[in-house]
């Protein structure tokens, strides 16, 4: 994982948590059979593409220190996905996924890591190898651990009110937290900032 800054890079992206920002949320979700788009997601994955965004996946994935599942099952989920979003004409640039957790789990996986969301590093990690210029990118997610982890990157953080995000908006942390009814006004609202 990435320590040291990262210079500037050439391209604009979106990273999007992914249960409770594109996908309704079930705790610890890693079956097909129970994924379930929040409506308007996958038209707002392609209008950002369209508008010339990377889309980026970055997401915590504690089930797998857990021993709920395995990295396996979330490769083929994250494959489900871009099978569904193919149907509406679009897919996501990169997966990217934190497997720890700090004081749960079993061997390598139980570790206090600079991946797991607020800590910025998949973000960081996504724009070395994809040439991001962080400044220019958004982190669009429900929970105070997204928008950490946009801030600490540089980026720009939005809170969606799908998933914990409405019931954890009101809080005094999230007072200057641009917010938005769900990915699909976010997305809308982020285009606006490059065709305004």
């Amino acid at each position: 994982m990435i320590d040291a800054p990262v210079k500037r890079g050439k391209r604009r992206a979106v990273f999007l948590d992914r249960d409770g920002t594109i996908n309704v949320e079930r705790e610890y979700l890693h079956k097909i059979e129970d994924f379930e788009f929040i409506p308007g997601s996958p038209e707002a994955i392609r209008a950002l593409k369209i508008a010339g965004f990377l889309v980026i996946v970055v997401s915590n994935q504690s089930g797998i220190a857990r021993g709920y599942f395995d990295e396996q099952a979330v490769k083929t989920l994250h494959r489900h996905i871009q099978d569904k979003l193919s149907w509406h004409g679009t897919s996501i640039d990169a997966f990217y996924f934190c497997p720890h957790h700090p004081t749960k789990g079993v061997g390598d996986q139980k570790a206090v890591c600079n991946c797991r969301k607020g800590e910025p590093g998949m973000l960081l990690q996504a724009a070395k190898e994809h040439d991001i210029d962080l400044a220019n990118s958004f982190m669009v997610g429900d929970k105070l651990a997204d928008v950490e982890a946009g801030v600490r990157a540089g980026c720009q953080s939005i809170l969606v009110l799908t998933g914990y995000g409405r019931s954890v908006s009101s809080r005094p942390e999230f007072t200057d937290v641009i917010k938005c009814p769900d990915l699909y006004q976010a997305a809308q609202l982020i285009i606006a900032t490059i065709t305004g």
